[in-house]
């Protein structure tokens, strides 16, 4: 069957998350949006840990279900260490196929540092021994560094990481077998490195909240079953996975290089053009993820891996209405505009994705219909993320954007 998954999102108990974020919450979204599995996120915090296991039910095959949406039992853990005389800050995602094997991976990692803290624990713990404690504990488990551009905690992170990933894991990177790309990176700038060609990109849409949950995804032919969806990563299986659903990189709030105190946003030109010093105030620019990538590069833009797994651009649909529409996606306009195509069309990414041109100009106002169908098109203006501010995205022109009191669905 084909299905859409969302692995890394955290839970109401990590810093700066929506209070919403919950299993009621996440199962209404996920039908909402076309999602059949989600990652549960921060199985490590015990509070919420009790809540995944009043809530969810065992499928027997190393997923769990809640109101007819299936979960994988997920978590993010944060390693802040020293190697070699130089520090790093590494994110790491951990897959696990029961509670039991959550339990002891909990029970090892408590000893270590406080997983209560947070529900994405910081620890002083080597990335190469965390995933030799996991791996140790369950073979079966997953561990999958996660969005491995960003500037300040990631495996190839500008500030905090590794040039190259056998560095970072050691005896262990014959383990890992597949890598988080993260917002401000698509599948394309990764094939640029021959060293990543025997990893498996998937892209999750990190979600704070409800609402933002699949603004990146993976899409998968496969049985719902835990070691299933794994040797499909593991092998790359192209009939099995069958491709990632991404935002367009430039609006992650890594792509460029900058100073957002400074207001200061440059393309990796411009960063080596000033010598890598911000203009106002001198200091380092923050390197995005873009120049980052190239730096790293072996092979031109636009190379293609033979195995690649294909991906798709979308843009959020409460976005694209807010766009179209010329107010905040946040309105109580948006909401009820986006509930209503819900409601007449299925689900957001039949919207996005599928249904036919003909149905949207009928269905819909034709202004919210004509920006899936150039979002479809690749036809975007967008001004590159940076420094931790989002890019912004627009479908239509200036003066394309007005107001229109008119703009109401049929």
């Amino acid at each position: 069957m084909e299905f859409i998954a969302d692995f890394h999102i955290h839970s109401k108990y990590s810093r700066a998350t929506s209070r919403n974020m919950d299993i009621k919450n996440l199962a209404e979204w996920a039908k909402l949006k076309g999602i059949s599995l989600m990652g549960t996120g921060d199985f490590t915090h015990h509070l919420w840990l009790e809540e995944l296991k009043a809530n969810l039910e065992d499928c027997g095959n190393g997923l769990y279900a809640y109101n007819g949406i299936s979960f994988i039992l997920t978590a993010e853990v944060s390693s802040i260490y020293s190697k070699k005389g130089r520090s790093y800050r590494i994110h790491n995602l951990i897959f696990a196929p029961s509670f039991k094997v959550v339990d002891q991976i909990n029970d090892t990692l408590g000893r270590i540092g406080n997983l209560s803290s947070d529900g994405r624990p910081i620890l002083g713990l080597d990335a190469a021994e965390l995933a030799r404690i996991v791996f140790d504990i369950d073979e079966n488990c997953m561990l999958i560094p996660g969005h491995i551009w960003t500037p300040w905690f990631s495996l190839f992170g500008s500030m905090s990481g590794f040039d190259r990933i056998e560095d970072c894991f050691e005896d262990q990177t014959s383990k890992i077998f597949a890598l988080e790309t993260g917002l401000s990176s698509d599948p394309a700038m990764n094939w640029r490195l021959s060293a990543l060609d025997k990893f498996t990109l998937i892209s999750n849409s990190d979600s704070h909240s409800p609402q933002k949950i699949g603004r990146e995804a993976n899409v998968f032919n496969c049985a719902l079953d835990y070691n299933e969806i794994r040797q499909a990563l593991k092998t790359k299986d192209k009939d099995k996975f069958l491709y990632t659903i991404e935002f367009f990189p430039e609006e992650g709030k890594y792509h460029f290089d900058g100073h957002r105190l400074c207001g200061v946003r440059w393309s990796p030109q411009e960063t080596k053009k000033h010598s890598g010093k911000c203009p106002k105030c001198g200091k380092k620019v923050t390197v995005g993820v873009l120049n980052r990538v190239e730096s790293l590069a072996d092979r031109p833009e636009g190379f293609k891996p033979a195995d690649a797994i294909p991906f798709i651009n979308l843009i959020p649909l409460d976005e694209i209405i807010a766009d179209a529409k010329g107010v905040g996606k946040a309105s109580v306009a948006v909401e009820r505009d986006y509930r209503s195509m819900i409601a007449k069309f299925g689900t957001e990414f039949e919207i996005l994705k599928r249904v036919p041109k003909e149905e949207l100009l009928k269905g819909l106002a034709s202004k919210i219909a004509e920006g899936i169908l150039r979002v479809r098109e690749r036809r975007v203006n967008i001004k590159a993320g940076f420094d931790g501010e989002y890019g912004k995205i627009s479908i239509f022109e200036d003066k394309e954007t007005e107001k229109e009191e008119q703009l109401r669905l049929f």
